[in-house]
């Protein structure tokens, strides 16, 4: 019998208790399509509405592909994907959960003053506040503050402190608040990509998002060739930002955004990611 990969263990006792999982490779990131399923070859889940896999045996389709099912996350195909992912996601929506993912202090201290208190995961950076109930997923709802439930993936950090409280409408109301003033245009900023292990020069926020609204910028441009410019555009931030641990949930979270207000398909888009995390060896 082979033996079993500690995230693959997590994973099963969270199937176990109902939450459906997959697993996070570098740079927190889904797998891509096997190359059955690549371009939505295999005709499944075109509109992404529900959790689970394709009738293909591989890790597919991002969010889509959590399962509670034992019998997948032990077959040959995830055994290979969990050694070698990083982490445990899990799809909150699928459960009946939802995230308020707080990605500063600064979203914390706001979280404390106007949400109801409920169960609390602490993150690298902030807190995941976990509510009973789900709804659609939103990002940058305000400032370091995204919301994941339906069609989207939490990272597993453990079970939390306290107990589960009801969706509010605080967090309701939150997708559907007027948007926020529009980011001053940011300025180039030239920097070369780092070897892996290289020092890290993204000490301060300012820079790392600069460099990020200047990707969802360079997407909103896109006049054609859309496909083209979102891969070429995610191959430039990891290759900037990629190896030195930086890049948050968030960033990638608003990348995607960017790319799917363009047309493009929440798999379309993790491929891509996928994609350039390979092209540069990551």
């Amino acid at each position: 019998m082979t033996q079993q990969t500690p995230l693959r263990r997590v994973a099963l006792t969270l199937a176990a208790a109902g939450l459906p999982v997959l697993p996070l490779r570098a740079g927190k990131a889904p797998f891509g399509n096997c190359r059955t399923c690549a371009d939505n070859a295999c005709g499944g889940r075109p509109n992404m509405k529900t959790a689970g896999p394709c009738h293909c045996p591989g890790v597919c389709h991002a969010w889509a592909a959590a399962t509670t099912d034992p019998r997948v996350l032990a077959s040959p195909p995830w055994e290979v994907a969990w050694r070698r992912a990083v982490c445990v996601a899990y799809h909150p929506g699928a459960a009946g959960l939802t995230v308020v993912d707080m990605d500063d202090t600064a979203a914390v201290a706001w979280a404390r003053e106007t949400l109801p208190t409920t169960r609390t995961v602490q993150t690298t950076r902030g807190e995941h506040w976990i509510y009973r109930g789900a709804m659609q997923s939103h990002n940058a709802v305000r400032p370091g503050v995204d919301i994941k439930s339906t069609m989207s993936y939490a990272r597993y950090l453990g079970p939390g402190i306290g107990a589960l409280a009801t969706l509010p409408e605080a967090v309701r109301a939150l997708a559907i608040k007027t948007p926020a003033a529009a980011r001053p245009a940011p300025h180039t900023v030239n920097v070369p990509a780092l070897v892996r292990g290289g020092r890290c020069p993204h000490r301060t926020a300012a820079y790392l998002d600069r460099g990020i609204a200047m990707a969802e910028q360079r997407i909103t441009a896109a006049s054609g060739a859309v496909h083209a410019t979102v891969y070429r555009t995610f191959l430039a931030v990891l290759s900037t930002h990629g190896r030195c641990g930086c890049l948050t949930d968030s960033h990638m979270q608003r990348l995607f955004t960017a790319a799917q207000a363009k047309g493009e398909t929440p798999r379309h888009c993790a491929d891509a990611w996928t994609n350039a995390f390979t092209t540069l060896g990551l």
